[in-house]
């Protein structure tokens, strides 16, 4: 029998600021045990229902957190906004409270508000568990999670490595949860991207450069995409061709950095905009891996949370 982690035990899962250092490593070391080939208890998941309530588009998060449930063994509780009473002006708080209600023990939510949860989890009434799937431009703590499997699955750990985080930062739930863990976990950040698409708050993280001047020393390079439905409002605008050149990750720049360097991207990709199209899938590509070690690392944190609600039920 496969050798398990210390398994650890979540109310919740909505920003990775709340998470400690051990408790992010035993979920990275959990997805990488369910990757091998560790089975779920399936006494936790017998009877246990999940509901995805996803208000923004999204394929790879919604779909690998319905694939995770579905192998734990969960029942998955359908949930289509565009048919719920959220038209006929119901509130996200009483569409969980319904859900609740009738027997939801989990919701996986992404929602253009940002910190929407806040109200749901101090809800003396709402029992169901929430997990972030990302709340507007704040966090998106499953993503960071996938991110960093990713990352310590290459390099078997974190101290030291040097990461670039290039593209749309301002508008980046991506950026904001990656930069805070880690730089906890001792990776030194640079970031990279339009400047008017960066705040000085990530200086607090780390370094802002310019791409050509980082390629070389970079052991991951993270492009993020850039997020035109965000950009409605700017007065900048740049076309496919003078983004890459300027900002993104040309075939030159690829063959600048150092042969044991990564690329990742948390997808959709816009391609010969933040990448070249043929750097997508080259060899020092993961971000094919990153999707599907979404599937694993969603698997811990939906574990995570169902250990959390069997803790409180044997109190």
């Amino acid at each position: 029998m496969m050798q398990t982690t210390n398994q650890i035990a979540l109310q919740n899962f909505v920003t990775v600021e709340e998470l400690t250092n051990l408790e992010v490593m035993s979920l990275i070391l959990r997805a990488s045990e369910f990757k091998h080939g560790a089975l779920p208890d399936k006494e936790l998941t017998n009877g246990i229902y999940a509901s995805n309530l996803f208000f923004e588009n999204s394929t790879r998060t919604h779909k690998s957190f319905e694939m995770a449930e579905n192998k734990l063994g969960m029942g998955v509780i359908h949930f289509d906004t565009s048919t719920s009473s959220i038209r006929k002006g119901e509130s996200l708080y009483d569409t969980v409270l319904t859900l609740s209600a009738i027997g939801v023990d989990v919701v996986v939510i992404r929602h253009s508000a940002e910190a929407y949860y806040k109200e749901l989890i101090s809800s003396p009434t709402i029992t169901a568990s929430v997990i972030n799937g990302g709340d507007g431009a704040g966090q998106h703590p499953s993503q960071c999670l996938l991110d960093l499997v990713t990352i310590y699955e290459e390099f078997h750990y974190f101290s030291g490595l040097k990461i670039a985080i290039c593209g749309d930062l301002t508008h980046s739930r991506v950026a904001k949860s990656n930069m805070q863990m880690l730089q906890r976990l001792g990776a030194t950040l640079y970031f990279s991207g339009p400047s008017e698409w960066y705040d000085e708050s990530f200086n607090a993280y780390g370094t802002y450069v310019a791409i050509d001047d980082i390629v070389s020393e970079v052991d991951v390079m993270m492009l993020l995409r850039v997020q035109n439905e965000r950009h409605e409002n700017d007065d900048k605008s740049y076309s496919k061709e003078e983004y890459l050149q300027q900002f993104g990750l040309t075939v030159e720049r690829e063959r600048m950095m150092k042969d044991s360097a990564i690329i990742m991207h948390p997808a959709p990709v816009n391609r010969d905009v933040e990448l070249a199209d043929s750097l997508v899938e080259c060899g020092r590509s993961r971000i094919v891996t990153q999707m599907t070690n979404g599937v694993f690392a969603r698997m811990a944190i939906l574990e995570a949370v169902l250990n959390g609600r069997n803790e409180q039920k044997n109190r």
